[in-house]
């Protein structure tokens, strides 16, 4: 009689893995038992068979290639045991028991729960929360580990005689399935302000809301929606107006792939996205001519677009009430500007009560919230713009020795936050931006949450190194030693993370704003690095940012402070107004803050050198949201392709590129004095980009009447030239070959590519994001991996050099 003891670590809780487990033993002919261990699944595995060596061998085979397709084995333990004989193989009792904990993420409705809700035959005939050991919430529904009914927000719903015979019956797709639940058991929807409208009485009214032009919250698995029909654009205009939310896109949510095919262009990558169990926000182009509202995305040509993963959604499209019903929804984050997504009736009351004609909500509490990711992709491969639902908790898996417990805190735009332990991260779901405190409570609630469930007490937190952010406020506030680490590195070692790698690389760390570890704003950044330290031995070159947090939303001043850099004051002046940049007074006051360095910090901004070529170009000179001068600047460069032609091999289209007649690089000035001091980014630069002269040689250009669109793509081109000679100046220096991309101007899929095709032309690795952000929605990760390293290998603070 022989026994195997085999700990299976990975996403095998909430998936069914126990049932199959019990199914394959049963087929195998081995006894014994599977349990839930919180940390991880337990299975003692015997056969007493003359040939039980090979019946255990092909149950361990079939444990990894048959196991359930929600499922993720990271690793499996192994120790052969003397134990008494098994009687048959059996799921016991969970019990909690310390270690590597991995939380499922929620589940996009399966195929068969589909099949199944649309079948009046069925019993879960048109029920809004049918799931199965393949579907459902997970994350947003779960209290505490390991995943079982009473340990979620389903554990106040007891089952009923019949769901309760296919949760113990192993031959059921509900064996084990922890929110298993029917009409007669299940939660409730209900109209939140006349409760006695239940279930699809309350559908078909949210639904006949919907098709009069009115604005319907919609409670979802990780929050409210505000919900519209995408094409009204009275409904969409009116939902503008009250979120004031000029020009930011609206995500939709549409019926089917059929619907998504009428209104997007398409290909098999992008609807096995669109279709996959995360069921993200994947940003697609626009059909011309098609019928979705204008105002879902002004002067954009793409749109995020998800299909409906909740069986509600599903009903608010296909309810049988004989209405006549939208094809496309605007499902739009339910939540004021600048707070976090409502998940609570309480919270739509009070923050939402101006915002809909109607809430159509349920009695399933969310735990947790998520929002919806966000999915691009570049050059074929996903590029994560927001990790969230579907995704969180998953963790990034590192190899090699990871002692100790660390948090990272995350950026202060786009926050999650990061925890970690022997080698596994896991981010969290997005939080938002902290410049509320409605955010910043939203964070200290997910983050003592994410701890619980993960079991992970930190040793030490990871921030930024702003004085005045909220995160780094928050972080001091926890009692635990602070380690604080460089923004722009922070992005680098994140994307050594992803890539699981360990080593070297030039990091180009190109974003909006972080603070620098000389007191500046620093953006435009190359870094020599690895997980535990860096030297600054690059940046764009310097420039005046004037004009406080106006000039961030307000590109106009950045060029002008630009031109004022090149020309001097008088010329600027007379430069901005034949660039239509501002009114003379605004320039002239301009001009002197900038003289003066009156509410003027030096920076090397990537963010705002796109921002001010934007202004320069006519573009954008102000925005209503972050990053919308730069996304005009690439939809501009890219209809220039459009017009032309495909990039073809070597990235020129009729030499467009070639205008540049300026150098790549420039040599840093030399450094004296207290600047000179180590640690403070200054005392290794080799080199700076001359992005003064690029700027100025648009206004020029642009000044001859050349062609906008041309001269936008001509911009990305020769910045990604000068990117590339940057980082062959800093390989003959070092002898690295290995680039990292990171930063939020590295979700700009065309300057992306540019950068990628010409660094591997010329022999260079090249990292890049892929699931996890390079905007500072995957911050965290590298300031926890960052803290880790320093845990694990000691040496010099990640904040500096």
């Amino acid at each position: 009689m022989r026994t195997l003891k085999l700990e299976v670590f990975g996403i095998v809780q909430g998936v069914g893995f126990r049932p199959f487990v019990d199914r394959l033993a049963t087929e195998c002919g081995i006894c014994g038992t599977v349990a839930n261990k919180g940390s991880y699944v337990e299975i003692f595995a015997q056969c007493g068979a003359p040939d039980g060596d090979a019946v255990l061998a092909l149950f361990q085979r079939r444990l990894s290639a048959d196991s359930p397709e929600r499922s993720f084995i990271m690793k499996t333990a192994a120790e052969e045991l003397d134990m008494p004989p098994f009687t048959g193989f059996s799921i016991i009792e969970s019990e909690r028991q310390a270690g590597d904990i991995f939380v499922s993420p929620d589940i996009g409705i399966c195929p068969k729960c589909l099949s199944e809700m649309r079948d009046p035959k069925d019993r879960r005939y048109l029920h809004p929360f049918i799931n199965c050991t393949a579907c459902g919430p997970r994350l947003t529904i779960l209290d505490s580990m390991p995943y079982d009914r009473e340990r979620t927000s389903m554990g106040t719903f007891p089952m009923c005689k019949r769901c309760h015979a296919e949760y113990v019956n192993p031959q059921t797709r509900r064996y084990d399935a922890q929110p298993v639940c029917c009409h007669d058991c299940g939660p409730q929807v209900f109209l939140l302000d006349n409760p006695a409208v239940r279930g699809s009485d309350a559908v078909s009214a949210a639904r006949r809301a919907i098709m009069a032009g009115k604005i319907v919250a919609v409670k979802g698995i990780g929050g409210f929606h505000l919900c519209c029909d995408a094409h009204s654009d009275a409904a969409v205009f009116a939902l503008r107006a009250r979120k004031r939310r000029p020009g930011k896109a609206f995500a939709v949510m549409l019926r089917d792939m059929d619907a998504v095919r009428r209104a997007c262009v398409t290909n098999a990558d992008l609807e096995d996205a669109l279709g996959d169990w995360q069921k993200p926000i994947v940003l697609l182009d626009r059909k011309p001519g098609g019928d979705l509202s204008g105002g879902i995305a002004p002067d954009n040509p793409r749109i995020g677009v998800m299909l409906p993963y909740a069986p509600l959604h599903v009903l608010l499209f296909e309810l049988p009430d004989g209405l006549v019903m939208t094809d496309a929804l605007v499902m739009t984050s339910g939540n004021v500007s600048g707070a976090p997504i409502c998940r609570t009736d309480d919270d739509v009351r009070r923050e939402l009560g101006s915002f809909c004609d109607m809430v159509l909500t349920h009695d399933r509490r969310i735990r947790l919230r998520a929002d919806d990711s966000v999915l691009d992709h570049i050059d074929g491969r996903p590029s994560m713009i927001r990790r969230s639902r579907g995704y969180a908790p998953l963790p990034q898996v590192l190899t090699g020795s990871w002692p100790g417990q660390v948090l990272g805190m995350g950026g202060e735009l786009k926050n999650t936050f990061c925890l970690g332990r022997n080698g596994f991260f896991y981010l969290s779901p997005h939080i938002g931006d902290m410049e509320d405190m409605r955010t910043i409570e939203a964070l200290r609630e997910s983050l003592a949450r994410m701890e619980d469930l993960l079991e992970i007490r930190p040793d030490v937190v990871a921030c930024d190194g702003h004085p005045r952010y909220n995160t780094v406020a928050v972080a001091r506030s926890l009692g635990l030693p602070v380690m604080e680490v460089q923004h722009h590195f922070a992005h680098i070692v994140s994307c050594l993370a992803e890539n699981d790698f360990s080593e070297k690389v030039i990091g180009v760390s190109f974003d909006g704003t972080g603070y620098g570890t000389d007191g500046t704003v620093w953006g435009g950044e190359f870094l020599l690095a690895d997980p535990g330290s860096f030297a600054r031995m690059g940046s764009v070159m310097p420039f005046p940012q004037t004009g406080g947090d106006a000039a961030v939303r307000e590109g106009w001043r950045i060029a002008a402070s630009m031109l004022q850099a090149v020309h001097g004051t008088e010329a600027a002046r007379e430069l901005c107004a034949g660039l239509a940049l501002c009114g003379a007074e605004e320039a002239r006051i301009q001009s002197l803050l900038t003289e003066r360095r009156l509410n003027s910090i030096t920076s090397t901004s990537a963010g705002r050198l796109f921002d001010a070529v934007s202004a320069m170009l006519g573009l954008r000179l102000r925005v209503t949201y972050e990053g919308e001068a730069s996304m005009q600047l690439q939809f501009a460069a890219e209809r220039w392709i459009a017009r032309k032609g495909k990039l073809d091999a070597k990235d020129h289209l009729e030499s467009d590129g070639d205008a540049w007649e300026g150098p790549l690089l420039e040599d840093a000035a030399p450094v004296t004095g207290d600047s000179a001091v180590a640690g403070d980014g200054n005392a290794g630069l080799l080199f700076r980009l001359p992005t003064l002269r690029l700027a100025d040689a648009v206004a020029r250009w642009k000044r001859e009447g050349l062609d906008v669109d041309m001269l936008a793509w001509r911009f990305h081109h020769i910045l990604a030239r000068m990117v590339v000679a940057g980082c062959v100046r800093m390989r003959e220096e070092t002898g690295v070959a290995v680039c990292a991309l990171s930063g939020g101007v590295f979700q700009n899929r065309l300057f992306t590519t540019l950068c990628v095709r010409m660094l591997e032309a010329v022999d260079f690795r090249v990292l890049r994001h892929f699931l996890v952000p390079p905007n500072d929605g995957g911050l965290a990760l590298g300031q926890a991996v960052a803290a880790a390293w320093r845990l694990a290998h000691g040496g010099a603070d990640a904040s500096s050099a």
